[in-house]
């Protein structure tokens, strides 16, 4: 009787798992968060990004060309993340309640804006003042002048230009959301009542809604 050697089973070698470039970008960027959260853009290293995104340092090279480009989509990201906040909120209104999605753009912005004000403040040094005419700022000014153009086509409130309306919303806002960053001890919710009467006042909607 022949005998057959004992050989080792072959196992075959375990396919590598290659995530979506997306998903790497976003891994990427997130890593990047934490750490500029944590320690600041200048005190962290394109090495400390990578080892917390568990990637290699080439795969970083290969989407950003340097850390300023890293931020560049971080400020789109961040953008894109602020958009979706307001659209949700904006969302749990009616179709056609006109006053009730301006009074949730408004509250949502702020709330949205003092929650992430950290990472704005990151992803976008000097905002104000390096690019005045920013596709970020004119994609938050179009959400609110829909909202400001229906309400006046279906006569919720009379506005002979909804733009410039829409910049005075959006600056008064956001410069006013800059006071409860300062001062966290601010009643939140009053501060955002008063808001919501004067941005009312400013249109001419029906203030006990606010």
């Amino acid at each position: 009787m022949r005998y057959k050697k004992n050989r080792p089973e072959f196992t075959p070698p375990k396919a590598r798992c290659v995530k979506p470039a997306e998903v790497r970008l976003n891994e990427l960027m997130s890593a990047a968060e934490q750490l500029f959260l944590a320690k600041g853009v200048d005190s962290t290293t394109i090495n400390e990004i990578v080892e917390l995104a568990q990637v290699a340092k080439g795969t970083f090279y290969h989407y950003f060309a340097s850390k300023n480009e890293l931020l560049a989509a971080m400020g789109e990201r961040y953008t894109a993340q602020f958009l979706k906040r307001l659209e949700d909120k904006i969302d749990t209104c009616k179709a056609d309640d006109w006053q009730g999605r301006l009074c949730a753009w408004i509250q949502e912005s702020i709330d949205a804006y003092a929650d992430t004000y950290r990472l704005h403040d990151i992803v976008y040094t000097n905002h104000h003042h390096h690019n005045r005419t920013n596709r970020e700022k004119n994609a938050i000014l179009e959400q609110l002048q829909v909202i400001l153009e229906n309400g006046t086509r279906v006569g919720v409130w009379q506005i002979a230009e909804p733009r410039i309306t829409s910049l005075m919303i959006y600056a008064g806002v956001h410069g006013a959301t800059d006071d409860i960053i300062a001062y966290p001890e601010t009643d939140r919710e009053h501060f955002i009542r008063v808001v919501l009467a004067d941005c009312l006042r400013m249109v001419g909607g029906s203030e006990h809604q606010a």
